[in-house]
């Protein structure tokens, strides 16, 4: 029997990669560091997969076995493989690095020069070029030889939604959307391209890498900090509120038009291919929690990631962008506890003010740009505001509104309303006359 071995024995792991595998014949070995999900798949050799459409049907993912990622053994069941995956996050790569570099030389050792193709199925652009970087630098000499002959790295694009499963007694039942796409990079593999269920070889791969990026991460992202705002719980009932679906909907129409002028994609079809995403984001069996999509923030509103580079895009086009920045400016609310990356976020923003902050944390530079996102974020603390604290007597204005507009504001409070000043969502400075104002008063500077 063909055997792979799969880093990462989580849900996606086991959920989409590993099952595709197991379906297409070969023996899954996964690979981990868990003390709980290593021992179960070894004493049972099997496991379920609910996968969750219209309707709910169930598929057995037999056989398989785990090994502890930093066993020796592992060595020479990769030396032995005929294919090695990856599902264990963009962060950890580089830990996985090494005990892939052990199998490559135990590879070469024992004489095995059949292809080997090593494929990082990440939420990354151009994640198996970067675990080769990783794998070549614990790597001999002559082994680099050996993998630059023997050992293919395809980059891929993944995608599909494997959110938690509920505690159940099945340890290692996993829950998966019907919808799947697994794209790789054709002209990187050594050797024949394996007939894998499931998997799509393609010459183009960016166009398929930046559309899934564009448009499932993109609208996914802003889904979960705008329903996060809101105090919704899950994705699904995220998108099903009419203030968060238009944004949602417009940010990834932004993101789109980006991908229709720069890869050429049908009109007609990519609009279709936005409604199909936001109805698997509406799927009532996925219960898909904001703050777990939400997470990383930092990462998210990165350069090159999901919410700045579609607007880098739009830039570059000269197209709309209005929704990408309330996507951005509700990202930079995100809280989570249990985050590390939010609680930094929180303590950027605590330290510095939002336009210093802004290009700190996503690298642009374009002024407009970064004030149109300090706009939008402004205007978001004080829509929250307003929801919790504003009675008919009080007006809440930002700190930028305040300076363009304070003649005005001035003569407001003169009248007898009370004016608060705000700032990120938090109170600043209250406005208030001590007397009424003098018949024809004008105020000014």
């Amino acid at each position: 029997m063909k055997t792979a071995v799969h880093f990462g024995a989580g849900n996606i792991g086991r959920g989409f990669i590993g099952s595709l595998l197991s379906a297409s014949g070969y023996h899954v070995t996964f690979a981990d560091i868990s003390k709980t999900i290593i021992p179960e798949l070894n004493a049972r050799g099997e496991y379920i997969v609910e996968i969750v459409g219209e309707e709910k049907r169930e598929m057995k993912v037999s056989p398989v076995s785990g090994i502890y990622s930093n066993e020796p053994k592992l060595a020479k069941i990769i030396a032995e493989a005929e294919i090695v995956t990856t599902a264990v996050g963009p962060g950890v790569l580089p830990h996985i690095a090494a005990p892939i570099a052990r199998g490559i030389t135990a590879r070469k050792e024992a004489g095995n020069e059949k292809p080997l193709n090593i494929i990082a199925c990440e939420n990354m652009i151009g994640g198996s070029s970067k675990l080769k970087a990783e794998v070549l630098t614990h790597v001999k000499a002559d082994v680099r030889s050996f993998v630059e002959k023997n050992v293919g790295f395809p980059n891929s694009a993944v995608d599909r939604i494997v959110p938690p499963m509920e505690e159940t007694e099945e340890l290692l039942r996993v829950r998966v959307e019907e919808f799947s796409e697994w794209i790789v990079e054709k002209d990187s593999f050594i050797g024949e391209v394996p007939k894998i269920e499931g998997m799509h070889a393609t010459a183009d791969l960016m166009k398929y890498v930046e559309r899934k990026l564009f448009t499932l991460n993109t609208g996914h992202a802003i889904t979960a900090y705008l329903g996060a705002l809101q105090g919704h719980r899950t994705i699904a009932e995220s998108i099903s509120d009419p203030q968060i679906l238009p944004v949602v909907r417009g940010a990834m129409n932004e993101s789109g038009e980006v991908l229709i002028l720069r890869y050429g994609f049908d009109r007609v079809a990519h609009t279709a291919y936005i409604e199909k995403i936001l109805e698997r984001f509406r799927n009532p069996w996925l219960k898909d929690e904001v703050d777990r999509v939400g997470r990383q923030p930092l990462r998210k509103l990165g350069a090159d990631d999901r919410l700045i580079k579609p607007l880098r895009g739009a830039i570059e086009y000269g197209t709309s962008y209005r929704n990408l920045v309330v996507g951005i400016a509700a990202a930079l609310y995100f809280r989570n506890d249990e985050d590390d990356q939010a609680e930094k976020l929180e303590g950027l923003l605590a330290s510095l003010d939002v336009k210093s902050a802004i290009p700190e944390i996503t690298s642009l530079v374009d002024d407009d740009i970064i004030k149109a996102i300090e706009e939008a974020y402004e205007i978001r603390g004080i829509e929250d505001l307003h929801r919790d604290f504003v009675s008919n007597w009080t007006r809440i204005v930002s700190a930028m509104e305040a300076e363009q507009h304070f003649p005005e504001l001035l003569k407001e409070a003169l009248s007898g309303r009370e004016i608060i000043v705000a700032k990120s969502g938090i109170p600043l400075v209250r406005i208030t006359a001590v007397a009424p104002a003098p018949p024809n008063y004008q105020a000014g500077f």
